[in-house]
């Protein structure tokens, strides 16, 4: 690492520990001035997009450069939306697909923070792990598609003013960008108590043909090339979260009184951070592998999956002895504990569950060892 990756790396994670992390209950509430406030320091600080193009107004930062200080950016969950990087998916699936009549309007409003776009995969009553299942469908007319079908867990949807539906084209799956006024949300759906996530409805809705991203047929494939990405994204973000943690379990045991000593004198406290930090510092090197493959355009399977299982069980290792040494107090809202619990459950879920990426990875690694 570089003396400007390194001064860069601190700059994001003393935002993130200073500004961030303290305002993260009023972010939870979506407190929209508050976001924006902090997205004003943000560019103030330089810290802005520093992962987007540079052409439109982001920092510019290749995908290796970036992942070495995402982690610190990801040590709040609110971490990337303030610092601008939260659309670095979206934004790099326009850049290469969206069609020219839109790619530079979308792109520039999208790195300027001023366009919200989510992304619509999943489904009720169907596997996430199972396109082919999906119900969600469009048919050709004269001037685009009409598009009928419901949506779930699609992250920002009520605020959104663009929403990447993923839906049935005849015999395969196509990507389409569906603006505010085109689908309605249903309803909010609560993550452990947390919201943020919707379920929206496309009832024959008209898309018209510019706004096909990509090629007609191949959204599954546009959909892989997410995976990698944001599964590595994701992984670092947990690291990041997870390190958190361990650094108040250790200030917790070794400022806490307990007798005539500390409570970091305690053996079984001693082990609740050596597991922690032993889980973290392994995920981090894993999750830094996946990373360095992912950048340079490999495709990672195995990697990745390692990478994203190892990050999501170091996050509740580290979490659940950080509650425990807190006691009582760590059950409570005031500590963000709980919040972190929180993300480190859906963490196992997210991005597809522990259990598909075991499965898939053990499936290649089989095979590889009988090359």
């Amino acid at each position: 690492m570089t003396e400007y990756e390194r001064s860069l790396s601190e700059r994001v994670r003393d935002f993130v520990d200073t500004e961030v992390i303290p305002a993260e209950d009023v972010l939870d509430q979506g407190d929209t001035r508050r976001l924006t406030a902090l997205r004003d320091q943000a560019r103030e600080a330089g810290l802005w997009a520093l992962p987007l193009p540079l052409e439109h107004g982001g920092g510019g930062l290749p995908l290796a450069e970036y992942f070495r200080l995402a982690e610190h950016e990801g040590r709040s969950d609110h971490g990337p939306a303030v610092l601008g990087s939260a659309s670095l998916l979206n934004a790099r699936m326009l850049a290469s697909h969206a069609h020219a009549a839109h790619r530079d309007e979308w792109l520039s409003a999208l790195v300027a923070g001023e366009l919200s776009v989510s992304y619509a995969m999943t489904e009720p009553g169907v596997a996430g792990s199972d396109p082919q299942a999906m119900r969600t469908q469009a048919v050709p007319g004269d001037t685009g598609w009409r598009l009928s079908g419901r949506k779930w867990f699609t992250t920002g949807a009520a605020q959104a003013d663009l929403v990447l539906v993923m839906a049935r084209t005849g015999e395969g799956h196509s990507l389409l960008a569906v603006p505010a006024g085109g689908f309605e949300v249903v309803r909010e759906l609560d993550v452990l108590g947390a919201g943020g996530q919707h379920e929206i409805v496309f009832s024959d809705v008209h898309v018209p043909d510019t706004h096909l991203i990509g090629t007609e047929g191949k959204g599954l494939a546009l959909a892989g090339e997410r995976l990698a990405l944001g599964r590595t994204l994701r992984a670092l973000r947990w690291v990041g979260q997870a390190q958190r943690a361990i650094e108040m379990l250790a200030r917790r045991a070794t400022g806490r009184r307990l007798g005539d000593g500390v409570l970091s004198d305690r053996q079984l406290v001693q082990r609740l951070l050596f597991e922690a930090e032993l889980q973290v510092r392994g995920a981090r090197l894993l999750t830094a592998d996946a990373g360095d493959l992912v950048a340079a355009g490999e495709r990672a399977a195995v990697p990745v999956s390692l990478a994203k299982v190892a990050a999501a069980r170091a996050l509740e290792t580290a979490v659940d002895g950080a509650i425990q040494v807190y006691g009582a107090e760590g059950l409570t809202a005031a500590t963000g504990l709980p919040r972190l619990l929180r993300t480190a459950r859906a963490a196992r879920i997210l991005d597809g569950a522990d259990e598909l990426h075991i499965e898939s990875a053990a499936r290649r690694l089989f095979r590889s060892y009988q090359e």
